[in-house]
């Protein structure tokens, strides 16, 4: 309480305030920052939101969105570090070390800014003055409409930041089926519909709005490039560089398509490999009973949470799925432990 008192006497009078979240925002991500920074704007600040990277076009419906900096555009990273330099706050969403925003983690390190981070991620690096962290969130923005709540400010909760807010809760859940659907996100969902949030018409922005592209893509994926180890219980996607040229794969275009893999009938864990320019991004998700991240972390240079985590490889495609296998027949009785357990 001390804390939060602290950090409410911080925002009680203007400030500049320099709001950013982790490389490539999900709805998670971009909900927190842009609900975050619409709220602030109220109180009377000064706010500039900027995202390490670019993000998928499904999202650029939020309010807000077209004030927001991409770092790693030239012209829009040196408006960003013009602001993060006469930023009195940072606030840092939906991460909770600082590598995960690239060039960014070390500027924001070395400011002297009173730095806010607000997140649900497990293991936190200890980088900021007010911390507002909790693994029993499903979603980062559900932590922030609870603060804004705390700090006594629900009436300026309007429909666009209810909506930004709710995009967030509605992705990180899953569409409400994750196990982190908790009774306080159906409660809280509940306040943000009272406030006016379009709950259909979120879920057709987010949901139902592909490319032809993107449609191709994914049935050539399902048919062409997943592999399954029934053996193993794991599932995986193999997606080349040459697949997303192919396909004009844009940001966002292979969302949700490791949920197709783990969505097969005794299938534990799931992955997707992406070849990139800077080398392979992993997608991990699994059962109740298996803990993806600690694998993710532990051989992936990665982490996420309990079911839904993410890493990287800079060995070859080929090698990387090689490597993936090997360790899963390997580490079968520490990955699905639990689940023999509790089928005992």
């Amino acid at each position: 309480m001390e804390a939060l008192a602290s950090f409410k006497k911080e925002i009680s009078s203007p400030k500049n305030i320099f709001i950013t979240t982790h490389v490539k925002p999900d709805a998670d991500a971009l909900g927190s920052s842009l609900g975050m920074a619409n709220y602030l704007k109220k109180k009377g600040h000064q706010v500039t939101v900027v995202t390490p990277t670019d993000y998928p076009s499904f999202l650029h419906w939020m309010e807000g969105n077209d004030l927001v900096l991409d770092f790693s555009k030239e012209d829009d990273q040196k408006l960003a570090k013009e602001a993060l330099k006469k930023a009195d706050m940072v606030i840092c969403l939906d991460f909770s070390v600082l590598n995960r925003v690239n060039e960014l983690g070390e500027l924001i390190r070395n400011s002297d800014a009173y730095i806010v981070n607000i997140d649900h991620h497990q293991d936190p690096e200890d980088f900021a003055d007010f911390r507002y962290w909790s693994t029993q969130a499903a979603a980062t923005c559900e932590l922030v409409y609870e603060l804004i709540v705390k700090l006594g400010d629900r009436d300026l909760i309007d429909k666009d930041i209810a909506e930004c807010l709710y995009a967030g809760i509605l992705t990180d859940t899953g569409g409400f089926r994750h196990p982190n659907t908790t009774k306080n996100v159906h409660l809280v969902v509940a306040e943000l519909i009272d406030l006016g949030a379009n709950v259909s018409q979120i879920s057709n922005w987010i949901y139902d709005s592909n490319s032809i592209n993107r449609l191709k893509f994914i049935g050539f994926a399902i048919t062409r490039r997943l592999i399954i180890r029934e053996d193993l219980h794991t599932a995986y996607f193999v997606i080349s560089k040459k697949d997303l040229k192919k396909y004009q794969s844009r940001t966002g275009d292979t969302e949700g398509l490791v949920n197709y893999a783990l969505s097969l009938d005794g299938i534990k864990l799931a992955a997707l490999f992406s070849e990139r320019e800077d080398g392979i991004k992993i997608s991990f998700r699994s059962s109740v009973e298996v803990a993806v991240n600690k694998f993710a972390a532990d051989y992936f240079n990665g982490g996420g949470h309990k079911n839904a985590a993410g890493g990287k490889s800079e060995q070859s495609l080929k090698d990387t799925i090689e490597r993936f296998e090997k360790l899963v027949e390997e580490h079968q009785e520490e990955l699905f432990h639990e689940n023999q357990v509790s089928a005992n």
